[in-house]
């Protein structure tokens, strides 16, 4: 019995403990398959976000494809343009060295004229270059317009010798100097002097270009060449020149004015010489003016040649004609009356001809100037007044004076 009972509450217990275990088994599968399925939910959203993030992508790919390529033109023409930079900095770095190199040769050759000017027979050379090379582009011609060194003896008995003498029309002339001081004002500009320095240098530079009008206003050059008018023309190689020495002295320019010296710079003495270039057309003009009145006036009087000789070849082709005709008439009435009588007494077969006198007479002149001997001297005055006339709206002299007489 006991034994029974054991066995059954073995059995009843390997029962209980199996459905135990089963129920656990149970239990457990039953949390790793609501596990599962929630990782499978879980995963499946991923797989449904990550398809619709793919497909995000390939429109996000396709609307940036566009860009993308921009994107790549501009890095290369960046890398272009980061290329070229780099060589024209490369150039510009090389052209930065040679204008360098250039200054300062500039600046030892500046050192070295301003050097030279410092002498006196230098600096008149460099005015003298000066001076020529304004007479040439002024269009002005050496040994023709104008002459350089000219040696002549003045009113005191000096002799003198300016740099230049332009010629004018007429036998004029107009004494041009170039050596002005310039000494102090290179001085002043050295690049040691300090600015009080400076003033005194450019003080002492008006000062010595005033002296050197005393002393061309003392030398006066216009007595020395006839017919010059009462000036001479003081050249200053240099518009800075000028224009510091009048900026210390304002009252210099006029007191060389009353020395009668014009103080002039390159840009002032070139308009004074082009001036006088326009003189020398003007009187070329003049000249031609000059001969082509007096051709007119010879054609003017072999015209009234011509006529007098047309007048007279008319009068006798008008007596040619009234001879003619006399002796048509005369042949009609005294010869061919008794040659149609012949005709008509049948001794000759052919009937004589019929003259006709002559209607056509020559046409006469009718122009004034070839037919009125009478009026032709007033005419002659009236066309000479109208020609001078205009001459002088050109700049001509008047008929009837010493240099524009009509002929």
């Amino acid at each position: 019995m006991d034994l029974t009972a054991l066995l059954v509450g073995l059995v009843i217990g390997a029962l209980v403990g199996g459905l135990l275990a089963w129920l656990s088994a149970r239990s457990s599968l039953l949390a790793r398959s609501a596990g599962a399925e929630a990782e499978r939910d879980v995963l499946r959203e991923r797989v449904s976000d990550l398809e619709a993030a793919r497909d995000v992508d390939d429109t996000t790919a396709t609307l940036l494809a566009p860009l993308r390529d921009t994107i790549g033109r501009v890095e290369r023409q960046v890398g272009a343009l980061e290329r070229d930079r780099s060589l024209q900095f490369g150039q510009l770095g090389e052209r930065l060295t040679e204008v360098s190199r250039s200054t300062e040769s500039l600046r030892s050759e500046t050192a070295t004229l301003a050097t030279a000017l410092n002498a006196s027979t230098v600096r008149g050379a460099w005015g003298e270059v000066q001076l020529r090379r304004v007479l040439e582009l002024s269009g002005l011609i050496a040994r023709c317009d104008f002459d350089e060194q000219v040696t002549s003896v003045s009113r005191h008995g000096a002799t003198v010798r300016p740099d230049a003498v332009v010629n004018l029309p007429g036998s004029r002339h107009v004494v041009v100097d170039s050596k002005a001081p310039m000494a102090h004002f290179l001085q002043a500009h050295g690049e040691t002097v300090s600015e009080v320095e400076r003033a005194e240098l450019l003080a002492a530079h008006a000062t010595a270009l005033r002296r050197h009008v005393e002393g061309l206003a003392a030398k006066a050059y216009w007595t020395a060449f006839t017919r010059s008018p009462e000036v001479v023309i003081c050249f200053v190689p240099g518009e800075a020149i000028l224009a510091t020495a009048l900026a210390d002295d304002p009252g210099l320019y006029e007191h060389a004015l009353s020395r009668k010296v014009v103080l002039a710079s390159p840009g002032t003495l070139f308009a004074v010489l082009r001036t006088i270039g326009a003189i020398w057309q003007q009187d070329a003009i003049e000249q031609n003016a000059r001969e082509l009145l007096a051709i007119g006036q010879d054609l003017y009087a072999r015209l009234t040649t011509l006529g007098g000789h047309v007048t007279t070849m008319g009068q006798s082709l008008s007596r040619s004609v009234e001879q003619y005709n006399k002796f048509v008439g005369t042949l009609e009435s005294r010869v061919l009356v008794t040659a149609r009588r012949m005709h008509e007494l049948h001794l000759t077969s052919e009937r004589p001809p019929s003259l006709t006198p002559l209607e056509v007479a020559p046409r006469s002149l009718s122009a004034a100037e070839l037919t009125d001997d009478l009026g032709r001297s007033a005419r002659d005055d009236a066309f000479l007044d109208q020609v001078m006339g205009s001459g002088r709206h050109q700049g001509l002299p008047a008929a009837g004076t010493a240099d524009g007489t009509a002929g």
